[in-house]
């Protein structure tokens, strides 16, 4: 029968199956047989020849039908992993299976009356499924369908090399094989690289879809349900020790990421002649890998016996993929591991003379979210990837996408996630060490050219994002200028261009009408000016730039000093940010010359489809600040209010909660979805009116500002340099220079300040963002087939740029 006929027939069952008001029985083989048996249709088939609206219309009109067809889907699967899928015919009702379910499931989850569907017994659905004998009342279907698919992920000739030693009619028990041994790739804990096969390969990708399906119900419940504390059934039974695969199938997804080279064998042009089979495959391992590597509920409670606790600890978590991925250890897996992300991450900056020529990849999302849950589940790799300068190969390729990413509103959460990152590897002190290491990668980046070191292609690219990025991209500055503390007490010399944006960046956020328009803007001047106290007191010697750049701007330090208070001069300020919406001067930059080969960033064509993102919560509850002893070890501090932030006026941010950025400046907060928006506007337009400075709020934080360590260092240098011009004619900066070069300040200076970093801390604020970007990337990233369009999805709501 061909091709043709065979869809007609799988469409004419559809079209029974709809129209059928009377329940169709079970035991009606011809019947259901259609769907599957004789068909040879593919994802994208199914998908055409069942529209969405049939389904909704069966799922109301003759719910039994629907139920019986995917209790009938899931039997064909159970039978195909119990045999073992030895012929053909039984590998194609296997795959037909998994694409009608892959199609169906969506439907199922959107509607709250089923969503508990697979999770019930089928009565009478004990015989063909229960296990041999031990028929302990049915399993739920989900079960069921879940352990089958996980079976079918290690079946010989289907998804896996046989081993076979006897003739060909002799079958591997599939019940018996152990599949440690079968494992996709070579990698952490397997050495090995099975020979690549591309039927194997699409086999695995058809189930990894369905499985993926399966775990996306997280994505029809909204968020406020979905806190940390509610798991996702599918994926806890899946990841647990019921399914007696999961340590093979960790590895492999993990391994066939890692071991994945989309250069391939170095033909230029290689992937325009062959479809890459393995490509496909690494995508849905890496969405796999993301959604199911979710933290568990909350702590044990620390009021149970210490004994049950202790062996909590011992077990680890019960999820075995965060089990296994925590307990990874050896250097050769972590440097496997982060060479393999490297990789991926660096591939779609190379540069080929040739266009088009090499493959470029388009997962760097997935990659940077599953980077983010290696460090945060295992402590050990965040420290193996700060103490070898490998953490630059992946500090490169997040500074390309924040840059590249800056003007487009449809990836603000790829900005979030790339500061993330940064933020929690600045916590930890070998990264600002590691950021000294001169820069000399041409990575063709739409900044101004400089000659330096990492820490100055990181100020470069920051300054890039606050001074040219979207307005939704305010609340990130905070993190950007805390990134910038963190490191600062370790940079040894910023170049010239480094240390003018540095300076340009307090210029723009210490005119009075940006201090004055909002009540938080001031932190970002406190942020600035550790950045200076910590170059000066512990990095003097080799930072004859930025001392150069602070004595040419001194201007600046003079005004925060004598900022006006008085309420004619804040109501002035006021006045002219009327005038001047723009949030940053763009023109106060000297704008130099962009890299050779380079784009500008660029906004989101009209039309682009994005996902609304959770709240993020402000700085303060997204770090803890920690202070490093004379030995170089960090203590935490209290959460008090340090002399060096001031405690910010809460009335302010109109009673900000938990969840709600801070940092969200004139209440223009972008996480919240447009009906959240619209609500919060209405509120928000008493509290936003209601707040306004006053002489006493500018009072409050301007006494403390930290400005002695600079003024004494002005008051030290201006004259020596002044002298200097005065003396030898002088306006070449070259010789001011070589003075600074050799200046000391020893003994002149404050008493230096202590060091204090502010590291990431895990909260249910940034859970639930993660979760909810996650699944957004996983929605928008499977378009071939469009897996979850058009459907109720309620984790987000589907926006268009």
């Amino acid at each position: 029968m061909g091709a043709s006929d065979s869809k007609l027939n799988f469409r004419k069952a559809v079209i029974q199956l709809t129209t059928k008001t009377q329940p169709v029985e079970a035991t009606d083989d011809a019947f259901w047989d259609q769907f599957w048996a004789d068909t040879a249709t593919s994802v994208q088939d199914v998908f055409a020849l069942v529209p969405a609206a049939e389904i909704r219309a069966v799922r109301e009109e003759s719910p039994s039908n629907l139920a019986t067809l995917c209790y009938k889907a899931v039997e064909k699967l159970v039978q195909a992993a119990d045999s073992g899928c030895s012929s053909e015919k039984e590998k194609q009702i296997a795959l037909n299976c998994a694409r009608l379910l892959t199609r169906i499931l969506p439907y199922i989850f959107e509607d709250p009356d089923w969503r508990g569907f697979f999770w019930s017994t089928v009565p009478g659905a004990g015989q063909g499924m229960a296990d041999d004998g031990e028929d302990d009342g049915a399993r739920p279907l989900a079960e069921s369908l879940l352990l089958a698919i996980a079976d079918l992920l290690f079946c010989p000739d289907f998804t896996v090399q046989s081993h076979r030693k006897g003739g060909p009619d002799t079958v591997e028990d599939i019940h018996s094989i152990d599949s440690c041994e079968y494992i996709w790739e070579a990698g952490v804990g397997f050495a090995q690289s099975p020979p690549l096969n591309y039927t194997h390969d699409l086999n695995r990708t058809e189930l990894l879809k369905l499985l993926l399906t399966c775990f996306s119900e997280a994505m029809y419940l909204p968020p406020s349900s979905s806190d940390s504390s509610v798991l996702n059934p599918w994926v806890t039974f899946f990841c647990s020790s019921e399914n007696r695969h999961t340590l093979p199938l960790f590895t492999s997804l993990l391994n066939v990421v890692c071991a994945y080279d989309p250069v391939g064998y170095g033909i230029p042009y290689n992937h325009l002649l062959f479809s890459d089979y393995r490509e496909q495959l690494v995508e849905h391992a890496v969405q796999i890998l993301i959604v199911t590597l979710e933290h568990e509920g909350p702590a044990p409670d620390p009021s149970s016996s210490p004994s049950s606790m202790d062996e909590q600890e011992a077990m680890g978590p019960d999820n075995l993929f965060v089990n296994y991925l925590s307990r990874i250890h050896r250097d050769e897996d972590y440097d496997f591991v982060l060479k393999g992300l490297a990789r991926l991450l660096i591939n779609p900056l190379t540069q080929t003379y040739l266009p088009n020529s090499t493959k470029k990849i388009q997962f760097h999302q997935e990659l940077l979210v599953l980077f983010w849950k290696l460090c945060d589940f295992n402590k050990k790799f965040l420290f193996f990837v700060l103490k070898i300068s490998d953490v630059l190969d992946i500090l490169v390729p997040i500074l390309f996408y924040l840059n590249d990413a800056r003007a487009d509103q449809s990836r603000v959460g790829l900005m979030h996630i790339g500061v993330f990152i940064l933020l929690l590897l600045s916590g930890e002190r070998n990264f600002g060490v590691r950021l000294n290491k001169p820069y000399s990668l041409h990575v063709p980046m739409d900044i101004p050219v400089f000659t330096g070191t990492h820490a100055d292609l990181l100020i470069v690219v920051f300054h890039k994002i606050i001074t040219s990025g979207h307005q939704r991209l305010q609340p990130l500055f905070d993190c950007l200028l805390t990134i910038i503390v963190n490191v600062s007490p370790y940079l040894k010399s910023l170049s010239m261009v480094a240390a003018n944006k540095l300076l340009h960046l307090l210029e723009a956020f210490s005119t009075t009408w940006f201090l004055f328009s909002s009540s938080q803007n001031h932190h970002l001047v406190f942020f600035l000016l550790e950045v200076f106290n910590n170059i000066i007191q512990y990095q003097f010697d080799g930072n004859y730039n930025l001392v150069y750049a602070i004595i040419r701007k001194r201007n600046i330090f003079h005004q925060l000093a004598n900022l006006p208070s008085d309420p004619v001069s804040i109501q002035k300020a006021l006045q002219r940010k009327r005038k001047s919406p723009d949030a940053i001067s763009r023109t106060a930059s000297q704008e130099t010359v962009s890299m050779e080969g380079s784009r500008p960033a660029i906004p989101a064509e009209p039309g682009t489809l994005k996902t609304s993102l959770a709240a993020t919560p402000g700085i303060d509850k997204l770090t803890e600040k920690s202070q490093v002893s004379e030995d170089g070890t960090m203590v935490s501090v209290p959460q008090t209010e340090s002399p060096q932030t001031p405690p910010s006026d809460h009335s302010g941010t109109a009673g900000a909660s938990d969840t709600e950025s801070n940092s969200g400046r004139d209440n223009e907060d972008v996480f919240y979805t447009e009906s959240e928006m619209e609500r919060r506007r209405l509120s928000s337009v008493s509290s936003a009116t209601s707040w306004t400075p006053t002489p006493d709020w500018v009072l409050s934080w301007k006494n403390k500002l930290p400005l002695q360590t600079i003024m004494r260092l002005l008051q030290v240098l201006v004259p020596q340099v002044e002298k200097i011009c005065i003396d030898k004619g002088l306006t070449d900066e070259s010789e001011i220079l070589k003075f600074l070069q050799h200046g000391t300040l020893v003994g002149l200076l404050p008493v230096p300040h202590p060091i204090l970093i502010r590291k990431y801390q895990a909260n249910a604020g940034t859970a639930t963002w993660f979760r909810t970007y996650m699944w957004g990337v996983v929605y928008l990233r499977n378009v071939d087939p469009p897996i979850w369009y058009d459907t109720d999805v309620r984790l987000f709501e589907i926006q268009r740029v």
